[in-house]
Order: C-alpha cells, then structure tokens, then sequence
C-alpha cells in the first residue's frame, strides 16, 4: 500500500520512493543499467519470481522509467528501454554502490565503478553543481520550494537537523 499522506506526496523524496524504493526496482534498475533489457535476463541475473518481475517491469514502465519495445513477434516479446528519466537515476545506484562499499564491505568492495577510458575506480560524491563542493548533512538544509503547500512550509519550519535557523550538529 502507498503512503496517502500529503506530506508524502508533495516530498520528492516520497515521490522517489513511490515510484523505485521497492527493492527489487533498484536491482532491475541496475542490471538495466548493466545492459539487461529482457525479461528472461532479469529473471536470470535477479533470482526474481515471474509474477513479482512481471510487475515490477509494468511499474516501472508506467512509472516512465522503461519503455516497451517489440523485438518479436512471434511469440510476442518485449524488451525494456531505459529512457532519460530512468537513466537521470544512474546516481543514485551509483551513491549506493559507494555507500554500500564504504559501510558494508570491510574488506573492500567486490565490485567497483570505474572510468570506461582508463579503469581508474571513481570515488563517487555528491556535489553541488554551481561550486563543486560535497553536499553534507553539515553544510545542507531543506527549504520550501515554489510549489510548497502551507502544510510543507509548515513541516519544514519544524525540523531541526536540517531547519536553516539551528546550527549544524557535525559532520
């Protein structure tokens, strides 16, 4: 069941988690990301029940991350397009990864993201456009945007960890 609260759905990151936090989303996501379009390699690289594929592909492909291509016709067979949207969440897998790397892999990732020209792994950051600099808990804070009901001006002039008015608590 989805979350109806409007806090929720006026969040970005409640929207984002609408539309790919189920867990097996990202893992299609990622092997789509890795060059899977069809169902049968899906199935194959994820252990993942049909029933359960089958609707997760559907969500998604609703949801605008894939588009559904013909690629037989007989029998009728589809494969899944990562269009710009989808591939816009490339970053995220990728601060997965790094995080995942970081925190669960004591002794050293077993897979890592490296540059296509010369292999040398990437130490993945989130960076703010304009200047470049890391984005962290220390130095970030929410602020209403345009669209913002009162409710979610409301909700975030009660934060404290992330309101502009308390002063961080650290790195």
């Amino acid at each position: 069941m989805q979350p109806k609260l409007s806090s929720i759905q006026e969040c970005p990151v409640g929207r984002a988690v609408e539309t790919v936090g189920e867990w097996w989303s990202i893992l299609i996501l990622r092997d789509a990301f890795q060059g899977a379009t069809r169902f049968d390699e899906f199935s194959q690289s994820l252990g993942i029940a049909p029933n359960i594929l089958s609707r997760r592909l559907a969500h998604l492909t609703e949801s605008g991350m894939f588009v559904r291509r013909r690629y037989s016709e007989r029998p009728p067979r589809y494969e899944y397009v990562l269009t710009d949207k989808a591939r816009d969440f490339f970053p995220v897998v990728v601060a997965l990864l790094a995080w995942g790397n970081k925190h669960l892999a004591p002794k050293g990732g077993s897979i890592l993201l490296a540059n296509r020209d010369d292999a040398r792994p990437f130490d993945p950051v989130v960076v703010d456009a304009a200047d470049k600099r890391p984005i962290t808990l220390a130095n970030a804070v929410v602020i209403a945007g345009p669209r913002a009901s009162r409710g979610m001006r409301n909700r975030l002039a009660s934060l404290r960890a992330m309101n502009p008015a308390v002063a961080p608590a650290g790195d």
